[in-house]
């Protein structure tokens, strides 16, 4: 268990407990229950001594999230900000440089950031995609329009829910009639076989490296 607390000598100590001092300057206490934490923000603050830059970067995502999002980027931007000189502060600045806003899904970030260091373009995320007469078709995972790519992770919902795996077919069919070409991507599948797939598609499309 890891207790904090904002005067030195009330530091916890014991089996099993780390205690941590943090200053209430940098840190904003919210209630959950009737036990007293720190913000989803500042807590992602703080675990930036403890996790890795993935590990940052993919809870950073969750906390700008698309549905019902705990957090905006400029509060993280400003969370960031506070904590310069700190122990932590490198390995959050590097990873809110790859924190992108309207994610689903921590397998999405783990996607897109293979993409990218691939050395592939960036795919934008979650994209609202329209068809030619201007209407709304789909929500993209993760899609480039200049070459009308699209890119869905299909996690174990898409695969042992029924209605959600006809959904799919339905909603994936009016893009690809688009002319959208549509990579599906699941656990399944190989890195180095999703970025050959990835790669192929965009040299098909006109991109050039």
């Amino acid at each position: 268990m890891d207790v904090g607390t904002s005067v030195r000598t009330s530091r916890r100590t014991g089996k099993g407990v780390r205690g941590h001092l943090i200053p209430l300057d940098r840190v904003r206490i919210v209630s959950v229950g009737h036990v007293s934490v720190a913000s989803e923000v500042d807590a992602w603050v703080q675990l930036s001594t403890v996790l890795t830059l993935d590990e940052l970067i993919i809870l950073g995502d969750s906390l700008v999230r698309r549905q019902r999002p705990p957090a905006t980027m400029a509060e993280l931007q400003s969370a960031v900000a506070r904590q310069a000189g700190l122990p932590g502060a490198r390995r959050l600045r590097e990873a809110l440089a790859q924190v992108r806003a309207r994610t689903d899904s921590p397998k999405e970030t783990v996607l897109r950031l293979l993409i990218v260091r691939a050395g592939l373009p960036e795919p934008e995320v979650n994209l609202t995609l329209l068809n030619r007469y201007g209407a709304f078709m789909a929500l993209g995972d993760l899609a480039y329009v200049r070459y009308k790519i699209l890119i869905e992770y299909d996690g174990r919902q898409h695969r042992e829910d029924e209605k959600q795996f006809h959904r799919d077919i339905d909603r994936l069919d009016e893009p690809m009639e688009e002319g959208w070409r549509v990579i599906r991507v699941n656990k399944s599948h190989r890195p180095q076989a999703i970025l050959a797939r990835i790669r192929t598609a965009l040299l098909d499309r006109g991109w050039r490296p």
